[in-house]
Protein backbone atom coordinates (compact mmCIF):
# COMPACT_ATOMS: atom_id res chain seq x y z
CA UNK A 1 0.00 0.00 0.00
CA UNK A 2 1.50 3.61 -0.99
CA UNK A 3 1.85 5.91 1.84
CA UNK A 4 -0.81 8.46 0.82
CA UNK A 5 -3.01 5.20 0.99
CA UNK A 6 -1.73 3.90 4.36
CA UNK A 7 -2.03 7.58 5.64
CA UNK A 8 -5.75 7.73 4.62
CA UNK A 9 -6.27 4.54 5.75
CA UNK A 10 -5.01 5.15 8.83
CA UNK A 11 -7.24 8.04 9.45
CA UNK A 12 -10.01 6.20 8.51
CA UNK A 13 -9.63 3.59 10.92
CA UNK A 14 -8.37 6.32 14.09
CA UNK A 15 -11.35 8.01 13.72
CA UNK A 16 -13.98 5.23 13.38
CA UNK A 17 -11.67 3.83 17.04
CA UNK A 18 -12.02 7.62 18.89
CA UNK A 19 -15.20 7.80 17.40
CA UNK A 20 -17.20 5.05 18.62
CA UNK A 21 -15.22 5.74 22.05
CA UNK A 22 -16.89 9.01 22.19
CA UNK A 23 -20.25 7.99 21.15
CA UNK A 24 -20.37 5.00 23.62
CA UNK A 25 -22.67 7.04 26.17
CA UNK A 26 -25.11 6.32 24.09
CA UNK A 27 -24.96 2.98 24.20
CA UNK A 28 -25.02 2.25 28.06
CA UNK A 29 -28.32 4.07 28.80
CA UNK A 30 -30.08 0.92 26.22
CA UNK A 31 -28.97 -1.30 28.93
CA UNK A 32 -31.70 0.06 31.41
CA UNK A 33 -32.95 -1.55 33.41
CA UNK A 34 -29.93 -3.59 34.19
CA UNK A 35 -27.96 -1.62 36.97
CA UNK A 36 -24.05 -0.88 36.31
CA UNK A 37 -23.28 -3.83 38.35
CA UNK A 38 -24.81 -6.15 36.13
CA UNK A 39 -23.85 -3.90 32.82
CA UNK A 40 -20.46 -4.23 33.96
CA UNK A 41 -20.97 -8.29 34.48
CA UNK A 42 -22.28 -8.90 31.14
CA UNK A 43 -19.43 -6.61 29.76
CA UNK A 44 -16.86 -9.18 30.93
CA UNK A 45 -18.27 -11.72 30.21
CA UNK A 46 -19.40 -11.09 26.31
CA UNK A 47 -15.83 -9.59 26.10
CA UNK A 48 -13.90 -12.73 26.49
CA UNK A 49 -16.26 -14.28 24.55
CA UNK A 50 -16.02 -11.78 21.61
CA UNK A 51 -11.81 -11.47 21.82
CA UNK A 52 -11.59 -14.93 22.26
CA UNK A 53 -13.62 -16.25 18.95
CA UNK A 54 -11.13 -13.50 17.26
CA UNK A 55 -8.28 -14.88 18.52
CA UNK A 56 -9.57 -18.34 17.72
CA UNK A 57 -9.93 -17.19 14.15
CA UNK A 58 -6.55 -15.62 13.84
CA UNK A 59 -5.14 -19.01 15.56
CA UNK A 60 -3.52 -16.59 17.99
CA UNK A 61 -2.67 -18.99 21.41
CA UNK A 62 0.70 -19.34 21.39
CA UNK A 63 1.45 -16.90 24.16
CA UNK A 64 -1.11 -18.86 26.54
CA UNK A 65 1.15 -21.71 28.03
CA UNK A 66 4.40 -18.71 28.19
CA UNK A 67 2.52 -16.76 30.58
CA UNK A 68 0.76 -19.51 32.73
CA UNK A 69 4.43 -19.86 33.59
CA UNK A 70 5.21 -16.97 34.48
CA UNK A 71 3.54 -16.10 38.01
CA UNK A 72 4.60 -12.65 38.54
CA UNK A 73 3.19 -11.33 34.87
CA UNK A 74 -0.32 -13.23 35.87
CA UNK A 75 0.07 -11.32 39.16
CA UNK A 76 0.28 -7.72 37.24
CA UNK A 77 -2.92 -9.22 34.92
CA UNK A 78 -5.16 -9.41 37.68
CA UNK A 79 -3.96 -6.18 38.92
CA UNK A 80 -4.77 -4.47 35.87
CA UNK A 81 -8.16 -6.56 35.52
CA UNK A 82 -9.27 -5.29 38.76
CA UNK A 83 -8.56 -1.96 38.09
CA UNK A 84 -10.01 -1.53 34.69
CA UNK A 85 -13.05 -3.42 36.71
CA UNK A 86 -13.22 0.15 38.51
CA UNK A 87 -12.53 1.78 35.52
CA UNK A 88 -15.45 0.49 33.44
CA UNK A 89 -17.88 -0.35 36.04
CA UNK A 90 -17.68 3.49 37.59
CA UNK A 91 -17.62 4.88 33.19
CA UNK A 92 -21.31 2.65 33.18
CA UNK A 93 -22.78 4.02 36.50
CA UNK A 94 -21.74 7.92 35.69
CA UNK A 95 -23.50 7.87 32.25
CA UNK A 96 -26.22 5.81 33.20
CA UNK A 97 -26.72 8.19 36.69
CA UNK A 98 -26.04 11.80 34.37
CA UNK A 99 -22.53 12.76 34.61
CA UNK A 100 -21.55 12.52 31.15
CA UNK A 101 -19.74 15.74 31.49
CA UNK A 102 -17.68 14.50 34.42
CA UNK A 103 -16.97 11.32 33.08
CA UNK A 104 -14.97 13.14 30.22
CA UNK A 105 -13.20 15.45 32.41
CA UNK A 106 -11.54 12.20 33.60
CA UNK A 107 -10.37 11.11 30.37
CA UNK A 108 -9.48 14.91 29.26
CA UNK A 109 -7.13 15.21 32.51
CA UNK A 110 -6.05 11.46 32.60
CA UNK A 111 -1.89 12.39 30.43
CA UNK A 112 -1.72 14.91 33.19
CA UNK A 113 -1.82 11.73 35.70
CA UNK A 114 -0.22 10.01 33.63
CA UNK A 115 2.93 12.76 33.76
CA UNK A 116 2.66 12.88 37.27
CA UNK A 117 2.96 8.55 37.62
CA UNK A 118 6.08 9.17 35.39
CA UNK A 119 7.21 11.50 37.60
CA UNK A 120 6.49 10.00 41.37
CA UNK A 121 6.55 6.26 40.42
CA UNK A 122 9.42 5.93 37.21
CA UNK A 123 11.34 9.25 38.23
CA UNK A 124 11.34 10.65 34.53
CA UNK A 125 12.39 14.21 34.23
CA UNK A 126 9.95 16.64 32.97
CA UNK A 127 10.32 19.08 30.32
CA UNK A 128 9.60 22.84 31.26
CA UNK A 129 6.13 22.81 29.07
CA UNK A 130 5.18 19.53 30.87
CA UNK A 131 5.46 21.04 34.49
CA UNK A 132 3.49 23.85 33.23
CA UNK A 133 0.82 21.37 31.96
CA UNK A 134 0.74 19.71 35.44
CA UNK A 135 0.76 22.88 37.25
CA UNK A 136 -2.03 24.19 35.06
CA UNK A 137 -4.56 20.89 35.64
CA UNK A 138 -3.79 21.15 39.71
CA UNK A 139 -5.46 24.63 39.60
CA UNK A 140 -8.08 23.75 37.18
CA UNK A 141 -9.17 20.13 39.79
CA UNK A 142 -8.93 23.34 42.66
CA UNK A 143 -11.54 25.76 40.55
CA UNK A 144 -14.07 22.84 39.38
CA UNK A 145 -13.80 21.65 43.10
CA UNK A 146 -15.51 25.05 43.98
CA UNK A 147 -17.62 24.29 40.66
CA UNK A 148 -19.45 21.22 42.23
CA UNK A 149 -18.83 22.12 45.87
CA UNK A 150 -16.68 19.28 46.01
CA UNK A 151 -13.60 17.32 44.54
CA UNK A 152 -14.87 15.68 40.66
CA UNK A 153 -14.21 12.09 42.04
CA UNK A 154 -15.75 10.58 39.59
CA UNK A 155 -13.15 12.19 36.90
CA UNK A 156 -10.21 11.85 39.26
CA UNK A 157 -11.05 7.64 39.94
CA UNK A 158 -11.63 7.70 36.06
CA UNK A 159 -7.89 8.91 35.68
CA UNK A 160 -6.44 7.53 38.33
CA UNK A 161 -7.78 4.03 37.53
CA UNK A 162 -7.05 4.12 33.87
CA UNK A 163 -3.52 5.60 34.37
CA UNK A 164 -2.68 2.95 37.12
CA UNK A 165 -4.08 0.52 34.18
CA UNK A 166 -1.58 1.94 31.71
CA UNK A 167 1.44 1.50 33.96
CA UNK A 168 0.36 -2.39 34.95
CA UNK A 169 -0.13 -3.30 31.38
CA UNK A 170 3.23 -2.18 30.21
CA UNK A 171 4.83 -4.16 32.55
CA UNK A 172 2.94 -7.19 31.27
CA UNK A 173 3.99 -6.77 27.48
CA UNK A 174 1.20 -8.45 26.13
CA UNK A 175 -0.68 -7.31 22.94
CA UNK A 176 -3.76 -5.87 23.14
CA UNK A 177 -6.28 -8.64 22.48
CA UNK A 178 -4.17 -11.19 24.28
CA UNK A 179 -4.09 -9.14 27.29
CA UNK A 180 -8.03 -8.30 26.97
CA UNK A 181 -8.55 -12.05 26.95
CA UNK A 182 -6.43 -12.57 29.89
CA UNK A 183 -7.87 -9.87 32.34
CA UNK A 184 -11.34 -10.87 30.84
CA UNK A 185 -10.51 -14.36 31.60
CA UNK A 186 -10.16 -13.22 35.36
CA UNK A 187 -13.16 -11.21 35.41
CA UNK A 188 -15.34 -14.03 34.02
CA UNK A 189 -15.57 -16.35 36.81
CA UNK A 190 -16.59 -13.71 39.31
CA UNK A 191 -18.95 -12.18 36.39
CA UNK A 192 -20.80 -15.17 34.82
CA UNK A 193 -21.05 -15.74 38.85
CA UNK A 194 -22.71 -12.79 40.03
CA UNK A 195 -24.83 -12.88 36.74
CA UNK A 196 -26.20 -17.12 38.45
CA UNK A 197 -26.75 -15.25 41.11
CA UNK A 198 -29.00 -12.51 40.02
CA UNK A 199 -31.05 -15.07 37.66
CA UNK A 200 -31.36 -17.33 40.45
CA UNK A 201 -32.97 -14.15 42.75
CA UNK A 202 -35.33 -13.26 39.74
CA UNK A 203 -33.15 -10.23 39.35
CA UNK A 204 -31.75 -10.38 36.27
CA UNK A 205 -32.77 -8.23 33.37
CA UNK A 206 -31.02 -10.82 30.46
CA UNK A 207 -34.09 -12.81 28.72
CA UNK A 208 -36.31 -11.37 31.78
CA UNK A 209 -37.01 -7.87 29.19
CA UNK A 210 -36.95 -9.15 26.09
CA UNK A 211 -34.87 -10.52 23.05
CA UNK A 212 -33.78 -7.21 21.76
CA UNK A 213 -32.70 -6.47 25.56
CA UNK A 214 -30.63 -9.48 25.68
CA UNK A 215 -29.29 -9.12 22.24
CA UNK A 216 -28.13 -5.46 23.59
CA UNK A 217 -26.57 -7.19 26.93
CA UNK A 218 -24.51 -9.44 24.39
CA UNK A 219 -22.92 -6.97 21.93
CA UNK A 220 -21.26 -5.14 25.06
CA UNK A 221 -18.41 -8.28 23.61
CA UNK A 222 -18.47 -6.49 20.46
CA UNK A 223 -18.89 -2.47 21.30
CA UNK A 224 -15.80 -3.38 23.50
CA UNK A 225 -13.64 -5.70 20.79
CA UNK A 226 -14.46 -3.42 18.04
CA UNK A 227 -12.94 -0.01 18.63
CA UNK A 228 -9.52 -1.85 19.80
CA UNK A 229 -9.16 -3.44 16.28
CA UNK A 230 -9.46 -0.44 14.87
CA UNK A 231 -7.15 1.67 16.69
CA UNK A 232 -4.49 -1.09 16.60
CA UNK A 233 -4.93 -0.53 12.34
CA UNK A 234 -4.94 2.94 12.70
CA UNK A 235 -1.91 2.90 14.81
CA UNK A 236 0.38 0.87 12.72
CA UNK A 237 -0.84 3.60 9.69
CA UNK A 238 0.15 6.92 11.48
CA UNK A 239 2.75 8.43 13.03
CA UNK A 240 2.75 9.31 17.26
CA UNK A 241 2.06 12.30 16.53
CA UNK A 242 -1.69 12.04 14.36
CA UNK A 243 -2.19 9.30 17.10
CA UNK A 244 -1.86 11.89 19.82
CA UNK A 245 -4.37 14.41 18.07
CA UNK A 246 -6.96 12.10 17.51
CA UNK A 247 -7.25 10.74 21.10
CA UNK A 248 -8.73 14.33 22.01
CA UNK A 249 -11.42 13.13 19.89
CA UNK A 250 -13.11 11.04 22.49
CA UNK A 251 -13.80 12.98 25.02
CA UNK A 252 -14.67 15.64 23.00
CA UNK A 253 -17.67 13.83 22.21
CA UNK A 254 -18.20 12.61 25.01
CA UNK A 255 -18.46 16.39 26.38
CA UNK A 256 -20.02 17.38 23.62
CA UNK A 257 -23.01 14.44 24.07
CA UNK A 258 -23.38 15.62 27.64
CA UNK A 259 -24.61 19.16 26.88
CA UNK A 260 -26.43 18.70 24.11
CA UNK A 261 -27.62 15.15 24.35
CA UNK A 262 -27.88 14.29 27.92
CA UNK A 263 -28.66 18.24 29.07
CA UNK A 264 -26.07 18.33 31.78
CA UNK A 265 -25.73 21.77 33.45
CA UNK A 266 -22.18 23.88 32.91
CA UNK A 267 -22.08 27.19 35.01
CA UNK A 268 -19.48 29.46 34.86
CA UNK A 269 -16.95 27.93 37.45
CA UNK A 270 -17.09 24.66 35.56
CA UNK A 271 -16.75 26.23 32.27
CA UNK A 272 -13.00 28.01 33.98
CA UNK A 273 -12.37 24.74 35.28
CA UNK A 274 -12.73 22.61 31.62
CA UNK A 275 -10.63 25.51 29.89
CA UNK A 276 -7.40 25.09 32.06
CA UNK A 277 -7.88 21.46 31.59
CA UNK A 278 -7.76 22.28 27.70
CA UNK A 279 -4.76 25.17 28.44
CA UNK A 280 -2.95 21.89 30.12
CA UNK A 281 -3.49 19.97 26.92
CA UNK A 282 -2.70 22.88 24.34
CA UNK A 283 0.51 22.76 26.23
CA UNK A 284 1.09 18.91 26.07
CA UNK A 285 0.38 18.48 22.43
CA UNK A 286 2.41 21.83 21.77
CA UNK A 287 5.43 20.75 23.75
CA UNK A 288 4.94 16.86 22.01
CA UNK A 289 4.98 18.64 18.52
CA UNK A 290 7.59 20.51 19.10
CA UNK A 291 9.69 17.99 20.64
CA UNK A 292 8.97 14.97 17.58
CA UNK A 293 9.77 17.74 15.01
CA UNK A 294 13.06 18.61 16.50
CA UNK A 295 13.98 15.27 16.69
CA UNK A 296 13.03 14.32 13.31
CA UNK A 297 15.37 16.90 12.40
CA UNK A 298 18.08 15.90 14.27
CA UNK A 299 17.38 12.23 12.76
CA UNK A 300 17.76 13.73 9.35
CA UNK A 301 21.07 15.45 10.01
CA UNK A 302 22.85 12.26 11.65
CA UNK A 303 21.57 10.34 8.83
CA UNK A 304 23.33 12.67 5.98
CA UNK A 305 26.48 12.55 8.23
CA UNK A 306 26.84 9.08 8.59
CA UNK A 307 26.22 9.15 4.59
CA UNK A 308 29.11 11.46 4.12
CA UNK A 309 31.09 9.82 6.63
CA UNK A 310 31.18 6.59 4.13
CA UNK A 311 32.31 8.39 1.33
CA UNK A 312 34.95 10.47 3.03
CA UNK A 313 36.69 7.21 4.37
CA UNK A 314 36.39 5.77 0.70
CA UNK A 315 38.29 8.99 -0.46
CA UNK A 316 41.16 8.85 2.04
CA UNK A 317 40.99 6.09 4.19
CA UNK A 318 44.12 7.61 5.72
CA UNK A 319 42.80 10.98 7.03
CA UNK A 320 41.36 11.17 10.20
CA UNK A 321 37.71 12.06 11.45
CA UNK A 322 36.50 15.22 12.02
CA UNK A 323 35.85 16.69 15.15
CA UNK A 324 32.19 17.50 13.58
CA UNK A 325 31.12 13.98 12.89
CA UNK A 326 28.02 13.04 14.76
CA UNK A 327 29.23 11.02 17.47
CA UNK A 328 33.03 10.37 17.13
CA UNK A 329 34.98 8.23 15.55
CA UNK A 330 34.17 4.95 13.97
CA UNK A 331 36.05 2.00 13.89
CA UNK A 332 37.05 -0.37 10.47
CA UNK A 333 35.13 -2.66 12.07
CA UNK A 334 31.68 -0.95 13.12
CA UNK A 335 31.75 -1.31 16.18
CA UNK A 336 34.18 1.20 18.42
CA UNK A 337 31.68 3.71 21.05
CA UNK A 338 29.80 6.44 19.80
CA UNK A 339 29.38 4.97 16.21
CA UNK A 340 27.08 6.96 13.74
CA UNK A 341 24.41 4.37 13.60
CA UNK A 342 23.65 4.91 17.52
CA UNK A 343 22.53 8.52 17.03
CA UNK A 344 19.40 7.72 14.73
CA UNK A 345 18.62 5.08 17.19
CA UNK A 346 18.90 6.95 20.33
CA UNK A 347 16.77 9.92 18.78
CA UNK A 348 13.84 7.66 17.17
CA UNK A 349 13.83 6.13 21.16
CA UNK A 350 13.89 9.57 22.30
CA UNK A 351 10.98 10.55 19.77
CA UNK A 352 8.81 7.50 20.60
CA UNK A 353 7.38 8.81 23.76
CA UNK A 354 6.45 12.44 23.60
CA UNK A 355 2.91 12.08 23.21
CA UNK A 356 1.56 11.29 26.48
CA UNK A 357 -1.02 8.56 26.65
CA UNK A 358 -4.50 9.10 26.71
CA UNK A 359 -8.32 7.99 27.64
CA UNK A 360 -11.26 5.81 27.95
CA UNK A 361 -11.53 2.76 29.12
CA UNK A 362 -9.10 -0.04 27.97
CA UNK A 363 -5.72 1.06 28.95
CA UNK A 364 -2.94 3.62 27.69
CA UNK A 365 0.27 1.84 25.84
CA UNK A 366 2.18 1.64 23.15
CA UNK A 367 0.80 0.87 19.74
CA UNK A 368 2.88 -2.15 19.34
CA UNK A 369 2.06 -3.15 22.55
CA UNK A 370 -1.50 -2.36 22.38
CA UNK A 371 -2.77 -4.28 19.14
CA UNK A 372 -0.97 -7.57 18.25
CA UNK A 373 -0.13 -8.06 14.57
CA UNK A 374 -2.97 -8.67 12.93
CA UNK A 375 -2.24 -6.14 9.95
CA UNK A 376 -0.53 -9.42 8.58
CA UNK A 377 -3.90 -11.37 8.75
CA UNK A 378 -6.70 -8.94 9.62
CA UNK A 379 -5.58 -5.46 10.87
CA UNK A 380 -3.86 -4.19 14.02
CA UNK A 381 -0.75 -3.63 15.26
CA UNK A 382 3.00 -5.14 15.27
CA UNK A 383 4.67 -6.19 18.19
CA UNK A 384 7.72 -6.65 16.44
CA UNK A 385 8.38 -2.49 15.99
CA UNK A 386 8.48 -1.18 19.42
CA UNK A 387 8.12 2.21 19.59
CA UNK A 388 7.09 3.11 15.96
CA UNK A 389 3.72 4.32 16.91
CA UNK A 390 1.84 5.30 19.95
CA UNK A 391 -1.14 6.68 21.52
CA UNK A 392 -3.48 5.02 24.14
CA UNK A 393 -7.04 3.03 23.74
CA UNK A 394 -9.78 4.70 24.90
CA UNK A 395 -12.96 2.77 25.91
CA UNK A 396 -15.10 3.91 28.94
Amino acid sequence: MKPQQQDRAGLLYGFAAYGMWGLVPLFWPLLEPADAVEILAHRMVWSLAAVGLLLLVLRRWAWIRPLLRQPRRLGLIAIAASVISVNWGLYIWGVNSGHVVETALGYFINPLVSIAFGVLLLRERLRPAQWAAVGVGALAVVVLSIGYGKLPWIALTLAFSFATYGLVKKRVGLGGLESLAAETAVQFLPALGFLLFLGSRGDSTFGSEGAGHSALLASCGVITALPLICFGASAVRLPLSTIGMLQYIAPVLQFTLGLVVFHESMPPERWAGFGLVWLALTLLTWDALHTAHRARRELARAAARAERSPAASDTDPASPPTSGSASGSVSDSGSGSGSVDEVPVALAEAAAGVVPDVIPGAGPESASDAIPDLTMDITPGTPGTPGKHGGSISGG
